[in-house]
């Protein structure tokens, strides 16, 4: 995300807030020199609730009910009321008080403008300027002071407006700062005093009403007033250089929606710091998180924290900014940047429309805790009015006038019509497809509808022969033996019973993997009915071996001694003497006397050689 789209206003409904903060530190770095008076460092800080009276009741203080204004209280700070109920005329002031205070402080060039050149305008100081968003390496860090927002605490209820009075905010602004806004706010939108109008004329030269010119005079000496105090102990030139200046900006500050624009002098450890603030109304209808996560998505640069507020939820962004100074308003006539840190918040008001942006920039990183924790404070001093009115939009209301009427709406081309089938439809229905006919109903089908009386008038005979009238779209549902995944020809497509497998009946399977015949067909196709003649089974027997041949003569005896012949193999015992790793010839193996004759003989002979 460029900065082009971040600073636009059409992306950022604060853009407009932005620029008027961006170009306070412009000024503030070219006109604030060694010479500008400065008040201490304990200037920002503000009492506790609990230390002064008027803290926790902001709305109870006499403040002007119709507009923005701010008022100094003693021990407190400057109060400021913004609302929304009414934004002001609009009438330009700018170059009626330009032209005011040149006249107050006897004319002369200001400082980058030529003397006597006609109207000065903020183009002829090449203001505004638009910050550009820094390095992230250069984005301050979170102070303590912001970060303790996020814990949680009780928040307060809006107190109740009257009807019509809108949105209204409140809270104190650090004695410290020096306000360049009026006290009595915009034309037509302040309780100020209004002079009573000539005897000739109800206006000036120009036509400009008396609300206007009395905005205009106050807000002249206003400025006169606070360069006074900025620079008390220089001569008349840097003051007009600096009221001058900042009048030319009036129009662009109430364009931009801002309700207090104010510069810091201050002295910290003998050093010169200085800082702004900024506080504005802008539309914004997301809420908090829907806000917090759009500033951390648009600004991958800062950091975004979503805190708790007495008033409220909030979103709180950190971030480094460069600013330009032109040439024109720099001492030194050469063009420069400036990095700034900036911390901007953003509370959403309870009419659920509107924001609140607070945003506080300053050059002095080295003073950033010390800015911070009276930011913060100013936040927590956030009191909120409310008339009950809603800004969102409100949803269209439903057509009552008329009760509704159902709509069809045209069905798809490949979906076929959802209407009650005819006699005729029945008749053409193709007869190869097997299942249950069911009805889909329609995409307006109602089920809590009330059920539609049948009509009498029909004839009885025709009503018994008619079927009842259905809406929906006929599809069959399959049988249960249906196999989406046989192969062709394993399962009938007739409602014939299948005919028996030739070869008589099937053996049984000795694993038990075959169907048997009376089984019902695999409803899944994983079971192949079996063709052809049946397989025999496998034998149950081993297999004959023909019988050694009988001994030649077998006395009688023996023959009725001989056990009856039995079925098997014969097979050889060995005898308990036998040695299965014996030598050949060394145990006698019968006791016949041929036998041992034999052995004798093949003996060996008494004569030994070797004893």
């Amino acid at each position: 995300m460029t900065q082009d789209v971040q600073f636009s206003a059409e992306a950022n409904p604060f853009a407009a807030a932005e620029q008027v903060c961006a170009t306070l530190g412009t000024l503030t770095d070219a006109l604030f020199d060694e010479h500008t008076s400065r008040l201490p460092a304990a200037a920002l800080s503000t009492p506790k609730p609990t230390e002064h009276p008027a803290a926790e009741a902001l709305f109870g203080l006499p403040l002007a009910p119709n507009g923005p204004v701010h008022e100094a209280v003693d021990r407190l700070g400057t109060v400021l009321t913004a609302g929304t109920a009414r934004p002001g005329t609009g009438a330009r002031v700018a170059d009626r008080v330009t032209t005011a205070l040149h006249n107050r402080y006897g004319g002369g060039a200001v400082r980058g403008a030529i003397a006597d050149r006609g109207t000065t305008s903020a183009a002829l100081f090449q203001l505004p300027v638009t910050g550009e968003f820094a390095d992230a390496k250069l984005r301050p860090p979170f102070a303590p002071a912001l970060a303790a927002l996020a814990a949680g605490q009780q928040t307060r209820q809006p107190v109740e407006l009257a009807t019509g009075a809108g949105t209204e905010v409140r809270l104190v602004v650090p004695p410290g700062f020096h306000p360049l806004t009026s006290p009595g706010g915009p034309a037509g939108v302040s309780a100020r005093t209004v002079p009573a109008p000539p005897v000739d004329t109800a206006g000036d030269a120009d036509g400009a009403d008396r609300a206007t010119l009395a905005a205009a005079a106050e807000l002249t000496g206003h400025l006169a007033e606070v360069a006074e105090e900025l620079f008390s102990a220089t001569g008349p030139e840097p003051r007009r250089d600096f009221a001058v200046i900042t009048a030319t900006l009036t129009d662009l500050l109430q364009d931009a929606g801002v309700r207090y624009a104010g510069v810091c002098a201050l002295e910290v450890d003998g050093r010169a710091s200085e800082a702004t603030l900024v506080i504005s109304l802008a539309r914004h209808p997301l809420p908090i998180t829907a806000l917090a996560t759009e500033l951390a998505t648009v600004r991958r640069h800062a950091e975004v924290w979503t805190v708790l507020l007495p008033a409220g939820p909030a979103a709180v962004l950190v971030e480094g900014r460069t600013v330009p100074v032109p040439g024109a308003l720099a001492a030194d006539g050469q063009r420069r940047w400036v990095v700034t840190s900036a911390v901007q918040a953003f509370v959403p008001l309870p009419d659920g429309g509107t924001v609140l942006c607070a945003q506080l920039s300053t050059a002095r990183p080295e003073d950033w805790e010390l800015y911070t924790e009276a930011f913060a404070e100013l936040l927590k001093s956030i009191q909120f009015g409310w008339d009950g009115e809603s800004l969102r939009t409100p949803a269209a209301p439903a057509p009552v006038a008329a009760p509704p009427v159902p709509v069809t709406p045209p069905a798809p081309p490949a979906t076929p019509p959802a209407t009650a089938p005819s006699a005729a439809d029945q008749e053409e229905k193709p007869v190869h497809l097997r299942g249950t006919p069911v009805r889909i109903p329609p995409a307006d089908f109602n089920p809590f509808a009330p059920v539609a009386e049948e009509p009498t008038a029909a004839p009885a005979a025709e009503a018994a022969d008619a079927p009842a009238p259905r809406k929906g779209t006929p599809v069959m549902i399959p049988p249960p033996d249906f196999d989406p995944f046989g192969i062709s020809g394993t399962t009938p497509t007739t409602d014939e019973p299948a005919a028996p497998p030739a070869g008589g009946t099937q053996a049984p399977d000795p694993f038990g993997t075959t169907v048997a015949a009376e089984q019902k067909p695999d409803p899944f196709g994983t079971t192949v009915a079996a063709q052809g003649p049946a397989v025999p089974p496998p034998p149950s027997t081993p297999p004959l071996i023909p019988a050694q041949p009988a001994p030649t003569a077998a006395p009688a005896a023996d023959a009725a001694d001989a056990p009856a012949p039995r079925k098997g193999t014969p097979v050889m015992i060995p005898p308990p003497d036998f040695d299965p790793f014996g030598i050949s010839g060394t145990t006698p193996t019968t006791d016949e006397p041929e036998a041992e004759a034999e052995a004798a003989e093949d003996a060996a002979p008494e004569h030994r050689p070797f004893g």
